[in-house]
């Protein structure tokens, strides 16, 4: 085999694990219906100020492109619908289309990914024959620039696509694309690209006839009587977000596809309405968005895919006043024109990874129900995705050999590392908060000033399993994993 072939081949299948290797991003979509939209440059500075890396434009507009040009930057750039039509007509206008757009631009502009259209299966639904071609017309066209490897193609989806997306275990498409979805869903398969997704809780939330509680739409903890969970997995499910992603899995697993990761073009919170817009506060909108940034950078998937961080772009840059519709379309900007917060918001992970800031730890009550504490650790340990190494035989936290301890260790560490995102210190009431370090000898309580949580990067384990039903667990460090993924390719594809 030429050795530019299996290269290509090793290239492939490398960046379906970089997802999991690398951990999840924050970007940010950038609309331009406003009035006065601040020149390239200023919004290259606005992004750069605030260590935005990844940034989704709606098109592919030169002076955006020039002014991101020799930045680390990751940009998404973006076919108009009213481009599609033609462009999944003719091969050659994609063709004119890639060189102009993207070939013209890499590798200056740090162009990673096409979105085609927007949400087009419910926008334009006459364009819906048109969809995969346009893509599989853009993809060969960068298969002749010799950039498919490094610019993926997909389309944004609107959750309308999605009937009965809850409980997401029995979430389908609807019935009416079933031939469009499958020729999509075979093309981000067969190219290794992300299903876009725009997820947007304000919706379901506002739209769901009070349903679901506000708090679950905000990433904020639910009491005990009000816990969403999946009656056909048993999966909690402690945001709408969450739900909303593993609906769009289980949609495509219904198509017996498997290995498409869902990244969200679109999310956000609209921080002014009017009237009748209630819930369009700046104070919702400051919450939400704050937690979607400590949800999505805690590189866990959803819970039917823990595994897979959920790589998110909250819309939007500035607010778009020229928006048509009610108040609160044109309310959805994190910053001002000048460059300053709308509400106080951080998107970069360094001031999310704080380390244990409220000083509270997560244990179990002294004197609580044994077969509940064995729930709990079980379920701390299996889907609350706690890292259990730890409290397996031969680590520094296995003795005291008992329930309670095992349990209080475990139960902390997914305090520590899930409430930011709604995760609760409850566990059927056998668990309880204190300010006072629960380390002990050489075992250190995740949060605790000895132990690595809230550093640059905080190991989880592999499988996550109890100690009450066996097994033992490894840390893995992803320039570990990088390392061995690369011998292993190198080494079947030499022979």
């Amino acid at each position: 085999m030429m050795p530019e072939k299996w290269l290509q081949r090793v290239l492939v299948l490398l960046i379906g694990f970089l997802p999991c290797i690398l951990g999840a991003f924050i970007g940010v979509d950038i609309g331009t219906d406003l009035s006065k939209m601040p020149p390239a440059s200023e919004v290259v500075a606005i992004l750069k100020a605030n260590q935005i890396t990844h940034v989704r434009l709606y098109d592919a507009d030169a002076h955006m492109l020039n002014a991101l040009s020799n930045t680390s930057i990751e940009v998404m750039v973006g076919v108009t619908n009213e481009e599609v039509l033609g462009i999944g007509r003719s091969p050659s206008i994609a063709a004119a289309w890639v060189n102009k757009n993207v070939a013209a631009y890499v590798p200056r502009a740090n162009i990673t990914a096409i979105a085609v259209g927007s949400e087009v299966l419910t926008t334009i639904p006459h364009a819906a024959p048109v969809l995969a071609p346009a893509m599989n017309n853009l993809h060969k066209a960068l298969v002749a620039s010799n950039l498919n490897f490094r610019v993926k193609v997909s389309t944004p989806h609107s959750m309308d696509i999605i009937t009965r997306p809850f409980p997401p275990s029995t979430a389908i498409f609807n019935s009416s694309w079933n031939s469009t979805m499958f020729q999509v869903l075979q093309f981000l398969k067969n190219t290794n690209s992300s299903f876009m997704l725009n997820a947007y809780p304000y919706y379901g939330y506002t739209k769901g006839d009070g349903i679901f509680p506000l708090e679950y739409a905000l990433f904020q903890p639910l009491s005990s009587v009000k816990q969403i969970v999946d009656p056909n997995t048993l999966y909690h499910y402690d945001s709408m977000f969450d739900a909303m992603v593993d609906a769009a899995y289980y949609s495509i697993d219904a198509f017996n596809f498997s290995g498409i990761s869902v990244v969200v073009t679109e999310t956000g919170w609209p921080w002014n309405g009017g009237a009748s817009e209630h819930d369009a506060t700046m104070k919702n909108a400051e919450t939400y968005n704050n937690n979607l940034v400590k949800r999505v950078l805690n590189n866990s998937g959803p819970p039917s895919q823990r595994t897979m961080p959920i790589n998110t772009y909250i819309y939007e840059l500035f607010n778009e006043d020229e928006r048509r519709g009610p108040i609160s379309e044109r309310n959805w900007g994190l910053f001002s024109t000048n460059g300053s917060f709308v509400y106080p918001m951080s998107l970069n992970a360094s001031s999310q990874r704080s380390g244990n800031s409220s000083g509270l730890f997560c244990i179990a009550k002294s004197g609580a129900d044994g077969d509940k504490l064995r729930k709990g650790l079980n379920w701390a340990c299996g889907d609350g995705h706690a890292n259990c190494t730890a409290i397996q035989e031969g680590h520094p936290c296995y003795f005291p050999d008992t329930v309670e301890n095992h349990a209080s260790y475990a139960y902390n560490d997914y305090y520590q590392r899930m409430r930011s995102a709604g995760g609760t210190c409850d566990f059927d009431g056998t668990a309880t908060t204190t300010s006072a370090d629960p380390s002990y000898g050489s075992c250190a309580f995740s949060g605790s000033a000895n132990s690595s949580t809230g550093r640059g990067f905080s190991p989880t384990a592999s499988g996550p399993v109890s100690p009450l039903i066996g097994g033992s667990s490894r840390m893995i460090y992803p320039e570990i994993v990088v390392v061995a993924v690369v011998a292993i390719f190198l080494h079947w594809f030499w022979l």
